[in-house]
């Protein structure tokens, strides 16, 4: 380690350059009112070649200070701003500060919002509510992705998982052309889309497509990242695939294809491998073993899927995937619009856990060590469709119908042991179990809305329904042995079979009204119900018949669950330029009804809550605003929790649920701060949020001397859950012209969780802090160091055994370093080292995961054959410990090992037109 870090810390050393640093000041106004512009952008470049030196944003008042270096004696100096002439003049530097004193600028004798002169050449421009970056203005290698063209703009970041934030908001989704790119994951275009086409990068809030079309204010708390590309350059197509084998057995294969042409697109992607992989979201130069699997190991879930198939389940195990899918987007007579696509995904994942708990109880603690592995083979189908249609210019229509089925096999066993506070062994029990389920869902979304005028009236109606079956067989054998005064042994062998059918409908209309210009009226009702029903079959296997025919009727049963809510409410909203508030009050209802259909038992209940939420965002300067949101809503428990029927498919815990449970009232509150600084390119901010829950629903556990435990639930008031979170970042260059991207977090999380054991009330708080600081170095297109540590400090206070207060602390260092010389040669390195505080003596605490890649670019860089191995000192491990409301818990789990492997690459494509970052200044 210590020579990693020396290495680290000699490649930070920079050089020197004769260049001269310049100070340009001024003022932008308008030239009929003599107002300063706010958010002008301003840029400097050479006069010989048009390299972009510098660019910062003027302030509220029209001020900027714009600093550059350069060795030429004149630099040419442009001003753009949305609505207004462009401004250009040639400046001679004849001395180090400038003052230019006030410019003026004229409007557009179109005066189009939109329209923006010389906006090709301008590196930033900030519009109403769109942040846009010209694409062609940021350095990068000449064969880089979106992922690492976003990674050079100020105030985007991408984090080692390649989730995105742009000045601390997360990225929910990526248009091109204003249209998903193969469904709703945003790394399948991040991760595929070249530079070479893009033109534009716009960052706009999340909207729905109703907002879009009404031009209403969307989320601010989500951003969406929109790419255009040139008329010229849209049409073409760009493909990859990538084959691969190793040791182990380990292989890989992939592909995807791209085909457009104007506002048709069609993609299509394969792939099948055994590392635990997507196929169509690998990085550049370390594929799937890269940042991903650092994430993985440290995640508390670890998951990843794209369009609803799932990779690599709660980080524990090997998975082997195939997977095909299809997209296809088109556009006719600007009124008919259609998105569509389908995935198949057939995925078999082996794993094996180890765990040892600690259980806490009011007047003692107990263990149980486990030991389980299953094998699971699951087939999916996933097909979506987005239709829109414009049968005139006010009026817009959506469909968006989705299907989902999945069949799959899971086959798993178990052994457990339970043992007293003095290591005194009170039972055993072992299980088999073959599971056999099909699950089908199906949903769909009908929009229809009407504008009224051009001043922001509308009426919209929408119908949202989710439909669901579940068939599953489930052959179970179980064997307990008690110990102790009265030792007895318990034989389970039974055939469950259960069909679960949900269904809901929601039916919202919305009508608002123009007030005034920067004031409206909504009226709102919203309707929703759902409705599940439950029919459990228990049948015990007959040694004379050799089959499963004797019904359990104390394990079965038939139920039924139907909750409606009903919203009627009324609200203002005040959308000023830069203040936007509003608020919404009504009725919130809630009815819920249980039927017991053996038994023939109802539950039938109302309840009355105020139904109330605010917001307000006020925008100091635009990039720079603060945000609050407040929000109470309503959640029904679920058929699980309602149905009393015990379940009993674990032989040491039993569950049986509550029909007189009532719905939970939550309130959640949340508060958020953001400020970036172009003349500086830094930015911070902070978010803040906090929720109560009233009538929770709790479990209510009681264990016996067997250590035999039954839980059934509870409503309770008290829960609470809070977070807080604050970031900084800055960018800056050296006089070599050297890249640092200086990364800061800090984050808490407070829980407090109620329940009953043993007959006692018990509270449980949860307190997280996580300090982060990252940096990025870039040296040319020489290397790249990506160095990043992180603490996680966690305290679990219990207040039903004050003595058995739990407290740890996980420390995590990551070097991601990459270079590219000599020519056609990409070299990476990726170490990760964890250290896991007060896991079980048994298990490893330390993990040091060395990921390495040797690539080298042939036939004219279209092709890639590359070395890699992963765990390159076969230290990896899965080993967590978690915090319950009444547990401490450790897991080690099987994780995917050493491997090594080759594999080639090759990429083709064409397009029409010129390259559109080829011609264009870059950003030295």
């Amino acid at each position: 380690m210590k020579k990693i870090l020396l290495f680290s810390i000699l490649l930070f050393t920079c050089l020197h350059s004769n260049s001269q640093e310049y100070l340009i000041t001024g003022k932008v106004l308008d030239s009929t009112s003599s107002q300063g512009l706010s958010s002008a952008t301003i840029f400097i470049e050479s006069p010989k070649d048009s390299t972009l030196l510098n660019y910062t944003i003027s302030n509220n008042s029209g001020n900027f200070e714009l600093l550059f270096k350069t060795k030429e004696a004149s630099s040419r100096l442009n001003i753009s701003y949305t609505g207004m002439q462009a401004y250009s003049r040639l400046i001679d530097l004849t001395t180090n500060k400038i003052d230019l004193g006030n410019i003026q600028l004229k409007e557009l004798a179109s005066n189009l919002d939109e329209v923006i002169v010389n906006v090709n050449r301008s590196p930033i421009t900030i519009k109403k509510d769109t942040l846009e970056f010209n694409a062609a203005s940021f350095k990068t290698r000449p064969d880089a992705n979106l992922e690492e063209t976003l990674k050079q703009l100020p105030g985007v970041e991408v984090d080692a998982a390649g989730n995105i934030t742009v000045n601390g908001k997360p990225v929910q989704r990526i248009l091109v052309n204003g249209k998903e790119f193969f469904g709703n994951d945003p790394k399948i275009a991040t991760k595929n889309l070249p530079k070479e086409i893009i033109n534009k990068i716009q960052v706009v809030d999340t909207k729905t497509q109703s907002q879009e079309f009404t031009g209403e204010e969307g989320d601010s708390e989500n951003k969406t990242i929109n790419i255009t590309i040139d008329e010229d350059k849209n049409k073409g197509y760009f493909s990859r695939a990538t084959i691969g084998g190793g040791t182990d057995d380990r292989y890989e294969m992939s592909g995807i294809g791209n085909y457009f042409k104007d506002d048709l697109r069609l993609s299509v992607l394969a792939s099948s491998n055994n590392i635990n992989s997507s196929g169509f979201t690998f990085d550049e130069v370390f594929d799937a073993m890269g940042r991903r699997a650092r994430t993985i190991t440290r995640s508390s879930t670890g998951s990843f899927g794209i369009n609803g198939l799932s990779f690599g389940n709660n980080k524990n195990g090997i998975t082997k995937s195939e997977t095909a899918g299809l997209n296809f987007v088109n556009e006719w007579n600007e009124k008919y619009e259609v998105s569509s696509d389908y995935f198949f995904g057939s995925n078999n994942t082996d794993t094996r856990t180890s765990t040892r708990r600690e259980n806490i109880l009011p007047d003692r603690t107990f263990f149980t060590n486990s030991e389980s592995n299953s094998t699971r083979d699951n087939d999916s189908h996933r097909g979506n469709v987005n239709f829109s249609f414009k049968p005139d210019t006010l009026t817009r229509i959506n469909i968006r119908p989705s299907i989902n089925i999945n069949k799959g096999t899971t086959q798993s066993s178990s052994l457990s042991e339970s043992l007293d506070d003095n290591q005194n062994l009170i039972n055993t029990s072992e299980t088999e179990n073959r599971n056999e389920n099909l699950n089908t869902t199906f949903s769909n979304d009908l929009s229809v809305t009407r504008k009224f005028g051009s001043r922001g009236a509308f009426l919209n109606f929408s119908l949202e329904n989710e439909n669901n079956k579940s068939e599953s067989d489930n052959f179970f054998f179980s064997s307990r042995e008690t110990f102790g005064n009265n030792p007895n042994t318990e034989i389970q062998n039974q055939l469950i079979s259960e069909d679960n059918n949900s269904d809901m409908y929601q039916f919202e209309t919305r009508y608002r009204s123009v007030m005034t210009d920067q004031l409206f009226l909504d009226i709102e009702y919203s309707y929703e119900v759902e409705s599940s029903k439950n029919e459990r079959s228990v049948f015990d296997f007959d040694e004379n018949t050799n089959s499963y025919s004797d019904f359990n009727p104390e394990l079965s049963n038939n139920f039924k669950v139907k909750g409606e809510i009903h919203i009627p409410n009324v609200g203002l909203r005040y959308e000023g330029d830069k203040l936007r508030t509003g608020f919404n009050v009504g009725l919130l209802n809630t009815q819920l009804r249980t039927e017991n259909l053996i038994q023939n038992v109802e539950f039938n209940n109302d309840f009355n809550n105020l139904f109330a939420s605010a917001n307000l965002r006020y925008e100091f300067e635009r990039s720079k605003r603060i945000s609050i949101y407040y929000r109470n809503s309503n959640n029904i428990p679920s058929i699980q929790q309602l149905q009393p029927v015990r379940i009993q498919t674990d032989p040491l815990n039993f569950i049986e649920g509550n029909p007189n449970l009532k719905p939970s009232f939550n309130q959640n509150v949340n508060i958020s701060f953001n400020n970036f600084d172009f003349k500086s390119r830094s930015g911070y901010g902070f978010y803040m949020s906090y929720g109560y829950v009233q009538d929770q629903v709790v479990s209510v556990s009681v264990t016996d001397e067997d250590l035999l435990r039954t839980t059934t639930f509870d409503n309770i008031s008290g829960g609470q859950d809070a977070n807080a979170s604050f970031y900084y970042s800055k960018q800056f260059k050296a006089e070599n012209k050297d890249t640092y991207r200086l990364r800061g977090n800090l984050s808490g999380q407070y829980a407090k969780t109620l329940g009953f054991t043993n007959g006692q009330q018990f509270e449980s708080e949860n307190y997280v802090v996580s300090p982060g600081l990252g940096l990025t170095y870039e040296k040319g297109e020489v290397i790249t160091l990506n160095p990043t540590v992180g603490i996680d400090y966690n305290l679990r206070k219990y207040n039903i055994n004050a003595n058995r207060n739990e407290e740890f602390t996980n420390l995590n260092f990551s070097l991601e370093a990459t270079t590219y010389w000599p020519k056609n040669v990409v070299f990476g390195n990726d170490i990760t080292y964890f250290k896991y505080g007060n896991v079980a003596a048994d298990f490893r605490s330390t993990s040091l995961q060395w990921n390495m890649s040797l690539g080298y670019q042939l036939l004219k860089d279209n092709a890639t054959l590359k070395f890699k191995v992963y765990d390159l000192l076969d230290q990896n491990i899965g080993t967590r410990r978690q915090t319950g409301d009444d547990f401490v818990q450790d897991t080690d789990q099987l994780i995917l090992e050493r491997y090594f492997m080759l594999s080639f690459t090759y990429k083709f494509s064409k397009f029409g037109g010129k390259d559109p970052n080829a011609s264009r200044m870059r950003f030295n």
